[in-house]
Order: structure tokens, then sequence, then C-alpha cells
């Protein structure tokens, strides 16, 4: 019945600074690709704020709670509180806009729109207003303390939560209509305050209860995520319990990493309510290529045969998109299909697809790269660990899924396909990408070289991995990246700033742009979790920090005395915070002819 699309993290991740025109272009493909369910959560802080203020709320206490517009995903499911904030009034505006054109456009192509719902948390200023409430503090989220987490769950059964859940869904369906479909999380990462299942059924009943009570329609979709996040809470009596508080049909739960974890299974399919198998696939937003075809090939099929399947459809839900392209449209096309795909001949397929000509070349680098890097089996779980993008020790992931050899070889293919195909838009995105990918395994090589060296004492051999690391491949992979539109840091930082409507919040917007990416919270609280391979970035971040380290080893070596993890993180952490706030501008235009620098990194690289 279901094709979805969207995870609540890549409102954050992905569209966080999209305009008008980019939306209108992700949603056009989406109708191309099928999707008929799918999100519209733009603009719901305009519809809190005027929540809050009629219960008697002030704007300072409101402008506490709103993080900033990067970090909005995790203050809507109520792990985050004012980083990186306050919301600008005009902020609201824009987005207000955005969401009518949203959920126009979504519905004319014929797409079932989801709507947010009250989860239960609120800000501290409700405690004020209504001291005798009956609300409990959450425990920090994450790697955050009480200082920007630890936000207030109201009792299920205090009478203020039917109150704030329906007068929010009230004003949410007064300003934008509905198709009845709603969306709350109210557990996402955080642990419930006891495991009494008739605690989490009363939870799950109060929050249906107060979509009710707007809509005696609504259906609540719900993100699985909480159940094979924290297995150790969630046995199968309070799963059954959460999701029992619930008539039967009346819940769609997202089996989020169906594709690696899947939760159905042990679950008896989450006992009796509808699911769709989703892949999540992306974490986020990381640039690297990735895979697991196998298992989504064939995983949806199994979930329908499995006894008792409530299976309702098919669903991609990725933390950022905007990477591996591939995997999204073999996704939609299997929310189509009777039965597995002859992966090889599919991918010969797209190939000609994306380039708009056969070419044998190309079609053998990407029958290589869906072996390889595309097909990661068992429990794979994408997060970037590349020495690329992490923060440099002695003690550093190198480990891969797949053949590197595999890799360099369809970088090959694919350059030597670059004189008939080198016209196409596809075709040199996906060279760049590639070309990364191969970037990216040489940095863990000369990485490994580094390592050895030092370990040995042998400092001439330091000199140069670490030389060449620095000074070569890292600013030619930059200039690499630099060569190409979707691969520029200015893209992301330039359409934050076009989202203000002044210097300050262009400099506050920007701001927030730059910490997701990199330190993620104030103090590097997630560090490097949302890193991206781009232009300016690799330049100014990645390779300052490698560079430190190369540095400090030498210096170690020379010294004679001990490297120490603990006083090079301190030095990097001040590397790492200078770029935030570095007030650098980076070009939002490419520059450089992407064919030639990437013969020119083959030649020097190529293994």
């Amino acid at each position: 019945r279901y094709r979805y699309y969207q995870n609540a993290c890549t409102q954050s991740y992905s569209y966080a600074w999209w305009d008008w025109a980019r939306w209108e272009r992700e949603i056009d493909w989406m109708a191309l690709s099928g999707i008929n369910l799918a999100p519209a959560f733009a603009g719901q802080e305009a519809a809190w704020q005027r929540v809050y203020r009629s219960l008697g709320l002030n704007q300072s206490e409101i402008d506490a709670y709103f993080t900033g517009p990067a970090f909005l995903a995790w203050n809507r499911m109520g792990n985050l509180r004012g980083w990186a904030g306050p919301l600008p009034p005009a902020w609201h505006l824009k987005q207000l806009y955005l969401q009518y054109r949203i959920v126009e456009r979504m519905r004319s192509l014929g797409m079932i729109t989801v709507l947010p719902a009250f989860a239960g948390h609120v800000p501290r200023g409700v405690l004020r207003v209504f001291p005798r409430v009956n609300a409990t503090r959450l425990g920090g989220w994450s790697h955050f303390d009480c200082t920007y987490s630890c936000t207030y769950l109201l009792d299920p059964e205090d009478p203020m939560f039917q109150v704030i859940g329906t007068l929010f869904l009230k004003e949410l369906i007064k300003e934008f209509g509905t198709d009845h479909i709603y969306s709350a999380d109210t557990f996402n990462e955080m642990t419930p305050l006891c495991s009494d299942p008739a605690y989490l059924s009363r939870v799950s009943n109060a929050v249906f209860r107060s979509m009710t009570g707007a809509d005696p329609e609504a259906l609540w979709l719900m993100q699985g995520w909480l159940f094979q996040h924290q297995p150790d809470f969630w046995q199968p009596a309070q799963v059954r319990a959460l999701l029992h508080g619930v008539p039967l049909g009346r819940m769609i739960v997202l089996d989020l990493f169906a594709e690696s974890k899947p939760v159905y299974q042990w679950t008896e399919s989450f006992y009796g309510q509808p699911f769709i198998w989703c892949m999540l696939h992306n974490f986020g937003g990381n640039h690297g290529l990735f895979g697991t075809v196998e298992a989504i090939n064939h995983g949806p099929f199994a979930a329908r045969r499995f006894p008792n399947s409530t299976m309702v459809g098919t669903g991609l839900v990725p933390e950022g998109i905007e990477q591996n392209d591939m995997v999204y449209e073999l996704m939609n096309e299997l929310g189509w299909s009777q039965e597995a795909l002859d992966l090889p001949s599919w991918v010969t397929r797209y190939a000609e697809r994306r380039y708009g000509a056969p070419n044998a070349a190309a079609a053998s680098a990407w029958r290589l790269l869906l072996r390889s890097v595309y097909n990661c089996t068992g429990v794979c779980v994408n997060h970037n660990r590349s020495p690329l993008v992490r923060r440099p020790s002695l003690r550093m992931d190198t480990e891969l899924w797949y053949n590197a050899s595999d890799v360099y070889e369809a970088w090959r293919l694919l350059l030597s396909a670059g004189a008939e195909l080198g016209a196409s838009p596809t075709f040199r995105y996906d060279l760049v990408d590639v070309t990364r990918q191969a970037a990216q395994q040489l940095v863990s090589e000369y990485y490994l070289s580094i390592r050895r060296a030092f370990q040995s004492h042998a400092l001439p051999e330091l000199l140069t991995a670490g030389g060449v690391l620095v000074y070569d491949l890292l600013p030619e992979l930059d200039s690499l990246l630099s060569s190409h539109s979707l691969f520029l840091l200015g893209r992301w930082l330039e359409s934050a700033r076009a989202m203000a409507t002044s210097d300050r919040e262009a400099e506050q917007y920007e701001l927030n742009a730059r910490n997701q990416v990199t330190l993620w919270g104030p103090s590097g609280n997630i560090l490097d979790y949302a890193n991206k391979q781009l232009g300016g970035l690799v330049l100014d971040y990645y390779g300052v920090r490698w560079s430190l380290f190369v540095s400090a080893l030498v210096e170690s070596l020379n010294s004679g005395s001990p490297f120490h993890q603990d006083q090079f993180n301190q030095a990097v952490f001040q590397v790492e915070r200078g770029f935030v706030y570095n007030k650098k501008r980076y070009p939002a235009v490419p520059t450089g002819d992407t064919l030639e620098i990437s013969r020119k990194l083959f030649l020097k690289y190529y293994p």
C-alpha cells in the first residue's frame, strides 16, 4: 500500500536550508519514484510557539527551548533543547510559507502527508505556568549533559497531556488540512522512566488519544528505531505493551533499519500492528560508497512471507541524502517488484539509464562496485569510520567490508569511459564519487604507513608518508571535490546564509551549518558523526587535523617523549573549534575540470 520516504533526522542533516525550488525538485523526484507517503514537518515550530504562548509561556522560555535550525530534528524528538538557538521570528515565517507549498504540492501529486503530533515533551516554562503538572525530567541524550538536554516528559495521566496535544494538532489541521496520519516519537534514544508494561501502554494510549481528540480518524506513524536501539530495555513484553496501547490497525510502525536489524522478526510482526519495511542505509549524511544490496533485494520479500505478516509497504529512511543514488533507485524499484531482481543485469541497465548511453567500461565498473562496496553482508552499520574523516589517533579503524582493489579497478574503468561519457552530468558526479572513495582508501594506506613508521621510530619514513598525505593527497582530494557543485562546503554554508534576513541571522545559521558537520555540539559531543567530504572542509578541517597529528608524532620521535593522545585531543579541539568560527567564505561555484583532476590523481596514486 505504501512507499514511504524520509527520516526524522533528514529534516536537519539534508533539508535544513532548503528553499522552495529545492523542495519542489525533491517532491517531483518523489512522485517520479512512486513515493506516496512522506512527512511534511516544516513550520511546526511556528504552530508550537502559538500553542505555548496561548498556554501562558513567555518568549524567553520558548527561545530557551527551541534549538537552532540545524538541530531541530532532535528538539522535536525530545533529545535536545536550546543548543545553537533561538529561532528568529523570520525563520518561522519562511518555514510556514514553505510548508503551505510542500503540502499543496505533495497532495496535488497524490501523496499522503504525515503531520507531526505531540509526543509528550514540554519546555520547562510549562512547569512555571502549571506548577501542579506532573512532569519528569529525562536523562541526558547521547553525549550531552543537562545544559542542552534532559527535557521534561509529561505524565500520560496528567490532564495537560491531552490539552496540549489536542491544541497543537487542531492548530496544525486548521493551518494545513490533514490526511489523517501523524508522527510522534516519545522514546527515541531515550530510556522510559520505568519498564512496567502498564506504564508504557498508558504513554502510547495518551499520545494516540491526543491525536484522536483533534482528528477522530487519526493514524499514528511511529519510528521503530527505539526497539533495536535499546533491545535490553525493549523486551517482548515492553514492545507489546507500547504497541497495544493503540487499537490494532491505528498505528503504522516504521521498521527503520530492516536491512540490518529487522524488528518484525522477533516481535511476531509488531504484534499485529501494520509496519513498513524500511532501508535506513545512511547515518549523518556521510559520504562513502556503501550498500547492502543483497539484504534489500531479499528482505522485503521475506517480510511479506513472514507468518501472519502485517507489512503494508516499503520505505527509504536515510538520515541524510545526496549520496549513493544507486541504492535508492534500487530500493524504489523493489517497491514495485514481485520478487528479487537479477542484480548484475539490473546494474548494467542502471549504468546505461544513468549516463544515457551504453558503455562497456562503465557497466563493468558498476558490476565491480555492486559486488564489493555495495554488498555489505551481516549486520552493517554505515557510519563512515575512515581515518580521513575521523580525529587522528594511533588506534584508528581501517577495516573494510570489501576488496579495496575492486574500487581502484572501477575507478580505472570509469576514467577510461570519460572520453565517451564525459558530457553526462551524472557521469561526472559518479567519477568524483568513485575517485573520492579511492582517495579515502589511499588515506588509510598512508595512515598505516605513518603509524608503522612511528612505532618503529623511523623518522625519514614518517616524514615521507606524512608529507605525501598532508601536502599532496589531501589537497588533491580537496581540488577534486571543489570541481563539482554537489561536493562544495560553500554550497552548504551559503544555502544556510541565504535563509537569513539579517547579518546576525546569517552568522547564526552559518555557525549551525558548520557545527553540525564537525563538532556536533559545543564540545565535540557527537564529533564527526555527520562528516562530509566537501571541497573546503577536507583542506581546512580534516587536513589541518592531519597536519597537527603528523607534527605531533615527528615531535615525539625528535624529543624522545611519548605521544599522549589526551594532550593531542586538547590541541586538536582548538583546531576543530577554530574551523567552526573562522568566518572564511567558501565558494559555492565549482572550479577546475573533474576529468582532468581525477586523471591526475590516478596517474599519481593508482596502486
